[in-house]
């Protein structure tokens, strides 16, 4: 039943925006990390920007996964939060922390043989090498940037988003500096090169966990949670319910990231150029998909809410707001890139790199076709982001797979590769992938929904 009257359009739109802002904020910040390790290393030059850009994909493909289980821990918490009940969020969060490490541990063994993966895959061994250089550095980074995913739904369940975002903050300016001194070898240290971005990286991620678990442990709005209360005893039925909602997550975020790692596969074997365009496109792409990617975060957690609380109005308008909102970000940030397409590609290269301008003539067909496709990219990350807030992981994971893999990568291939249009044709493929993910997710919600299968 639901309780009380519904909130109004306008207080389900504020109620979206504040939560979502400092979610798209440290999205944002997160994401600048990456990009500032891609511009630094583009300007050493197109071999290190190519092997560190394999290297932070190889690092990324198995970090994505493990994320699914902090965000099966996300509408668990917000569930209980709801419902008012600190038990349960405790619970959801502190299970996912054990759930996080141990799988942690698991993916370190194939990290460390990277090279041997890529040069299966077909990279050319220099750039393998150089990414591998990479991998054998940042991989030590895995449990603390998961453990920062980890506190982050935490955070965000109980309202303290904003430290959160000026945490992530603090952790992409170490990043900056540690890839600064690291990478070029200023203040008397050595020039690294792409192992330094790596070590800037784990650094800072390891900067970002100690602070956000003692924040959780010492802050006193947070103690009646008790996260970390009696942390070494296990709750087996809350480990099994992150488990069954997390793999599923994990495999729907992998399919669409496993897309994109593809794309990058296929562009390493047309060459060390088309894989720097690349590297350049697909930051450019990612920074305009944060923005949508906190308000999915956000919805979960919205929807979460209402669903704990069986409020099935409150949890309809607060799907439409985020939709709309999305929406309209989307196509300006569109308008964007496909305005400026030049002059944000040029921000990755040195100019007096003799391989630059053939850099940048590769890179801006890309950024005009990630331009397209951002509506369609925003539209699937809010959907699956409302599907999980209704803890519904499975149907969502293989409408995916059909959408990245059994559309968008064949696209891909057909018209790289046998229709001859190289990058150009291998990210419309990634386009049309996105596009029937974002109709088949979206529709799924708008079905349970009419047929009123929202409730709790």
């Amino acid at each position: 039943m639901e309780i009380g009257r519904p909130a109004s359009w306008g207080e389900h739109l504020r109620a979206t925006v504040v939560l979502a802002l400092p979610l798209v904020g440290l999205q944002l910040a997160q994401m600048t990390m990456g990009v500032t390790d891609t511009v630094m290393l583009g300007w050493v030059g197109p071999r290190e920007l190519a092997g560190g850009m394999l290297g932070t994909q190889a690092i990324f493909l198995p970090y994505i996964f493990g994320v699914g289980f902090s965000q099966a821990a996300l509408p668990l918490a917000a569930a209980a939060q709801g419902a008012g009940d600190e038990t349960g969020v405790r619970r959801a969060v502190r299970m996912g922390l054990w759930v996080l490490a141990i799988y942690s541990a698991l993916v370190q063994l194939p990290l460390w043989h990277v090279e041997r993966l890529l040069l299966a895959a077909g990279q050319e061994p220099e750039v393998a090498a150089l990414a591998e250089s990479y991998v054998r550095i940042a991989m030590w980074s895995m449990l603390p940037a998961l453990v920062v995913t980890g506190i982050r739904a935490f955070l965000t369940v109980v309202g303290h988003a904003y430290l959160l975002l000026a945490v992530i903050v603090a952790g992409a300016l170490v990043n900056a500096a540690l890839a600064y001194v690291l990478i070029f070898g200023h203040f008397g240290f050595p020039a690294m090169g792409v192992p330094g971005a790596a070590l800037a990286t784990t650094t800072a991620n390891v900067v970002m966990a100690v602070l956000l678990v003692a924040y959780a442990v010492l802050a006193p709005a947070l103690r009646r949670y008790r996260v970390f209360a009696r942390f070494w005893r296990p709750d087996w039925e809350a480990f099994r319910q992150i488990v069954r909602l997390g793999w599923p997550i994990g495999a729907t975020i992998i399919a669409e990231v496993g897309l994109f790692v593809a794309a990058a596969l296929m562009m390493g074997w047309l060459g060390a150029v088309p894989l720097a365009a690349h590297a350049i496109a697909i930051q450019l792409a990612g920074m305009a998909f944060m923005i949508p990617l906190g308000l999915g975060n956000a919805a979960t957690v919205r929807i979460g809410i209402e669903f704990g609380r069986g409020a099935r109005e409150d949890l309809r308008r607060a799907a439409v707001v985020t939709v709309v909102l999305a929406t309209g970000i989307a196509l300006v940030g569109a308008t964007v890139l496909w305005t400026w397409p030049g002059a944000f590609v040029g921000l990755f290269l040195d100019a007096a790199n003799p391989a630059a301008p053939e850099v940048l003539a590769y890179a801006i067909p890309l950024v005009l076709v990630a331009a397209a496709f951002q509506t369609v990219d925003s539209l699937q990350a809010v959907g699956s982001g409302l599907l999980r807030g209704i803890q519904d992981t499975r149907v969502p994971m293989l409408l995916a797979l059909v959408s990245y893999w059994g559309i968008g990568l064949p696209v891909a291939l057909g018209l790289g590769f046998w229709a001859d249009w190289g990058g150009t044709g291998i990210w419309i493929g990634l386009a049309l992938g996105l596009a029937a993910a974002a109709a088949l997710l979206n529709g799924r919600f708008m079905l349970r929904e009419r047929l009123g299968l929202l409730d709790r």
